[in-house]
């Protein structure tokens, strides 16, 4: 009898982005609006981890996670500190960041989605870039016909906005320290979002080449 063994890909270095990407980006999903519990991957191992419940009312209005063999590095971090007009801006050294909205109610992440980029938030964190790429869910009922992150209503994206606004503050006496460090400073289209993709897969191959070759 043959003795076949299979593993599971890890969902950053292990799973294809897509053949059409950055047009449409097959990426991992973390967190569902559902989720009490925030969850997260964990780098090392490829699997889901509770990164710390949710303390407070606040959730994440869409689907949330990673795009695959993605890095925000030097040129990511170039990149925001040109349009943001900052200097000292680098990259975040974590996967590309990605909001996917969906018609249809999915309760559990830790799983792959086919996703059009409609534009994206220039998030700041102290001095490193952390963009979030908007998208819809690819085929979606309700969402297909958003072309652009102009033809996304308003108030969708003011709630992605306030969420990564305040995910990691606290209320007010609450005896918890408020320090705020995340700053959104455009929202950009799916021309750029597109882009920064792109950026960010090279900004992958060259970090991870670098890392075999025993550079760094």
């Amino acid at each position: 009898m043959k003795n076949d063994f299979y593993y599971r890909a890890h969902p950053w270095h292990g799973v294809d982005i897509g053949e059409q990407a950055p047009k449409i980006v097959q990426c991992y999903i973390e967190i569902v609006p559902t989720d009490t519990v925030k969850f997260e991957l964990d780098k090392k191992t490829g699997l889901l981890k509770a990164d710390r419940p949710q303390k407070y009312s606040n959730y994440c209005p869409s689907l949330y996670g990673l795009v695959p063999r993605t890095y925000s590095g030097k040129r990511v971090g170039k990149h925001c500190a040109q349009k943001a007009l900052r200097e000292g801006i680098v990259g975040d050294g974590d996967p590309l960041d990605i909001c996917v909205f969906s018609e249809k109610e999915i309760l559990r992440g830790d799983i792959l989605v086919n996703a059009v980029p409609i534009g994206g938030i220039r998030a700041i964190d102290g001095n490193e870039a952390d963009d979030k790429i908007i998208a819809v869910m690819k085929d979606d009922l309700i969402y297909q016909n958003i072309q652009d992150i102009h033809d996304c209503p308003a108030n969708l994206v003011e709630r992605l906005c306030h969420y990564f606004l305040t995910y990691k503050d606290f209320p007010e006496g609450s005896g918890e320290t408020r320090n705020r460090r995340m700053v959104i400073t455009h929202i950009y289209d799916k021309k750029e979002a597109q882009e920064i993709i792109q950026l960010s897969r090279e900004d992958y191959e060259e970090y991870f080449a670098t890392i075999s070759l025993g550079i760094i």
